[in-house]
């Protein structure tokens, strides 16, 4: 959605801060209405990423519990859903419970006195999430060319990359890729960061050699538990363009679990 698409000024003008921002957010918007119902087709709101109203209006407390968790589900699964809500025997009627998905279509209830209907589109609009590269070694040059073609945002590499604060609701990984370069200086600097996955390209002998100086000094085992070392799926990759493929594959792994986990919850649901 462009700015250019919100007829809102003030929903426009906030939905542009947060993209400045690299928050992620939601923008609803009613497309059909039956019977008496506040908004009507049209009507907008932003939402931010926890499915708060921030801007615009879409209708009273009885349809913000389903608005919300149509956003978060948005979110989570990196595609727009499409809500459908109406009053408990409507539902009844149609053969249908909250919660249930038919051809697309999420349904929820709606407990306005009005008892009116109404169809609302939940569109997420998600910064792309960061990948932070340490180091200029080979398979660093390699895993940045791949980032950009999967969509990811990618500073250049550095030996000393910026580490700027992290958006609520934005994602961030982080490969240290430095390769005998201020291997222990990096890896530190990637723990203290802001991030869900962080991997190192090297050999399970050189990380646990580099894990125990570092644990020396003062870092905390845990988190150095949670690295993945050596970065990558195990697909025998010889070449940085490999070992940078491997690693891309697994960043897209870890990317997409919430989306599968998301999916599997809502078919037990």
């Amino acid at each position: 959605m462009t700015l250019a698409e919100l007829t809102d000024q003030d929903i426009a003008t906030l939905a542009q801060e947060l993209r400045d921002k690299g928050a992620p957010f939601a923008i609803a918007t009613v497309v059909r209405t039956l019977g008496l119902t506040a908004a009507k087709p049209g009507a907008k709101a932003l939402l931010s990423a926890d499915g708060t109203i921030q801007q615009g209006w879409i209708g009273g407390g009885c349809v913000r519990a389903a608005l919300a968790k149509a956003a978060k589900r948005a979110m989570l699964e990196g595609t727009p859903q499409l809500i459908s809500l109406h009053p408990q025997e409507v539902l009844a009627e149609k053969g249908v419970a909250a919660g249930d998905d038919l051809d697309g279509m999420r349904f929820a209830r709606n407990g306005c006195p009005s008892k009116g209907s109404m169809d609302i589109f939940v569109e997420p609009i998600l910064p792309l999430p960061e990948l932070l590269i340490f180091g200029v070694s080979p398979v660093a040059q390699s895993l940045a060319k791949l980032g950009e073609q999967f969509k990811w945002s990618i500073q250049t590499p550095e030996a000393k990359p910026v580490i700027a604060p992290l958006p609520a609701g934005a994602r961030r990984m982080i490969v240290v890729a430095t390769q005998g370069k201020d291997d222990a200086a990096s890896l530190t600097s990637a723990l203290t960061a802001e991030a869900e996955f962080v991997a190192f390209v090297g050999s399970r002998r050189k990380f646990k050699s580099l894990s125990e100086k570092l644990t020396q000094a003062g870092i905390d085992p845990q988190k150095l538990a949670q690295v993945q070392a050596p970065a990558g799926l195990a697909i025998e990759a010889v070449t940085p363009e490999e070992i940078a493929l491997s690693i891309m594959a697994q960043l897209t792994q870890v990317r997409r679990q919430n989306h599968r986990k998301g999916k599997a919850e809502d078919a037990q649901n």
